[in-house]
């Protein structure tokens, strides 16, 4: 029996006996299974590793002969397990998390079965992708019109019980009846009842509140499970934040907005559990400064939650989670421990459970929450409770949508590439000898100046002499060879003496050229050539270098 902590401190017991294998194999299991819990801060962790235990507990059962303990373990059985899991994503996290938990029996660190158990287990491939525009469109105003509602209702109740509580209502109005039902509500959290002889309990003053439905008695002050499930489907939308965060989630501070009276800035406390310890929490200051503005959405998130919050501190003085609802069912055992419990009427934060539910009630499909994530991080271009690296291979470089939008940008970017590896290499012809019909320049011989690229505006080339080796006009001979092998060195040698970014603005494409146009000549060509520079071709790059030599 192996119990495990959640970071609450709350136990979950594992009972090894239940696996069908062999009792010296359950205590092995049981030994690497608990070494492996002290980095779990979540049961969910510990039940996710003890369902693929499971799993290659019931493997090993029905082989032909299967091992009675951890150092019976085959190559061949290793091997098995290995392809049998490795072609899907699932199966590629149960691999994962079962060596995990193997690799802590001493038993399985060398042998031919510990080096098929180490062997490289590819990563999966993301599956969840970001919503289409139209698709994030449905989900995102299906929650705004259901949260504001919600905090619509609240707040007009919130008014009412207000100007009773203040002695502003007539006394026995209808009004003031239900502002007296309001304080009941606000203090118990639910409307009062009458029990019948059978012991059936009805609202007692259904015909006054209109009904006995949630909205017409204790959800008047009370957001319901649906409503705090939209809050955080819009919260999602709008801040990236994970589902999980929302059960541990302290009310947000507020700070003073420096020479602002209209605005409040709120401390909104972010935890990543997956960042280690020390690195769990982080601070977003979110403000809000009008209607449009991300802050307004935490300070109805807040109005709306207000009474659920007073209730909370009443029923446990020190409570302060902002994502509190009231529950349909009373009676409901606590079973997700890594959430914290019930109080009295109120629960607190969303489950996945109610993410489907909410999508299943509206017509939406799966959980929300995911796909919502990952569409506001792709649409931000930056890491949201991520690494760098997590950013960029598992949200931005597998997701479908993103691919899509980045095939122009790629594609622009391709022909820019092209272009500049094209404006980069020698343009012109390598010959053995030079033509007397051709003119010379100080780089090249020029079989005909009237077709340049570069024409000048009085007739003839109007170009950089360093940039006839980019004109297809251009030839070079033999004698040429000296001269430029010269001109590259002196080039490379301004490197070390100037910025690099103006090194690369003035004399990359040209080094570039020279060096394609080695490669052509061929490289023990180009090095002998440096034999016979004459004192000629020193002046003429000494001009070339100082850009003084005129076209």
């Amino acid at each position: 029996m192996v119990t495990v902590s959640n970071k609450a401190g709350h136990k979950k017991k594992f009972d090894f006996a239940e696996l069908p294998v062999a009792v010296p194999m359950q205590r092995s299991l049981a030994m690497a299974f608990a070494a492996r819990s002290g980095g779990w801060k979540s049961h969910k962790s510990a039940r996710t590793n003890w369902i693929n235990i499971g799993v290659f507990a019931r493997f090993l059962s029905e082989l032909e002969s299967p091992p009675d303990d951890l150092d019976g373990l085959s190559v061949a059985t290793m091997q098995s397990w290995r392809d049998r899991h490795i072609s899907t994503n699932s199966g590629k996290s149960k691999l994962s998390t079962v060596r995990k938990v193997l690799l802590q029996d001493p038993r399985l660190t060398a042998g031919p079965a510990a080096e098929e158990l180490a062997r490289r287990i590819p990563r999966p491939t993301p599956s969840q992708r970001s919503y289409e525009e139209d698709e994030r469109d449905r989900v995102a105003l299906t929650a705004q019109r259901q949260f504001r509602s919600a905090w619509l209702r609240i707040g007009e109740n919130t008014h009412l019980l207000s100007r009773w509580r203040a002695g502003e209502l007539v006394e026995g109005s209808r009004e003031w009846r239900i502002g007296k039902v309001l304080n009941d509500v606000a203090r118990t959290g639910d409307v009062p009842r009458t029990v019948t002889p059978g012991g059936q309990g009805h609202v007692t003053n259904r015909k006054l509140l209109g009904g006995a439905g949630p909205e017409k008695t204790w959800g008047r002050l009370f957001l319901t499970g649906g409503e705090l499930t939209a809050l955080a489907v819009v919260l999602t939308d709008r801040f990236g934040w994970n589902l999980s965060l929302y059960s541990r989630m302290p009310v947000p501070a507020t700070t003073p907005s420096a020479g602002e009276t209209a605005t409040v800035t709120y401390q909104v406390q972010v935890e990543k559990r997956r960042a280690g310890g020390g690195r769990w929490f982080t601070t977003e200051n979110i403000t809000d400064s009008g209607a449009d503005s991300p802050g307004r959405l935490i300070t109805r998130a807040l109005e709306a939650t207000a009474h659920a919050r007073t209730l909370a501190d009443s029923l446990a003085p020190g409570t302060d989670l902002l994502m509190v609802a009231r529950s349909h069912q009373l009676e409901r055992e606590h079973v997700d421990l890594d959430r914290p419990a019930p109080l009295g009427p109120l629960f607190f934060g969303v489950s996945d459970d109610m993410g489907k539910l909410w999508a299943r009630n509206h017509g939406l499909g799966g959980s929300p929450f995911q796909r919502a994530r990952r569409t506001t991080v792709t649409n931000e271009g930056r890491p949201m409770q991520h690494t760098q690296g997590t950013h960029e291979s598992v949200y931005v470089l597998p997701d479908r949508r993103v691919q899509r939008a980045s095939r122009d940008v790629f594609e622009a970017g391709a022909r820019e590439a092209l272009e500049q590896a094209r404006a980069a290499v020698f343009g012109g012809k390598v010959v053995d000898q030079s033509d007397p019909e051709h003119q010379e320049t100080a780089t090249a011989d020029c079989a005909d100046e009237e077709s340049s690229p570069w024409p000048a505006p009085e007739g003839g080339c109007g170009a950089d002499f360093l940039l006839c080796l980019a004109c297809a006009n251009a030839h070079v001979h033999p004698g040429h060879h000296p001269r430029l092998a010269h001109l590259h060195q002196q080039i490379q040698s301004l490197r070390s003496g100037m910025d690099e970014s103006m090194f690369r603005d003035r004399w990359s494409d040209h080094l570039l050229r020279l060096e394609d146009l080695r490669d052509k000549v061929g490289p023990a060509a180009w090095t002998a050539a440096l034999a016979r520079v004459t004192q000629n071709d020193r002046t003429i790059v000494q001009l070339l270098v100082k850009r003084d030599l005129a076209p």
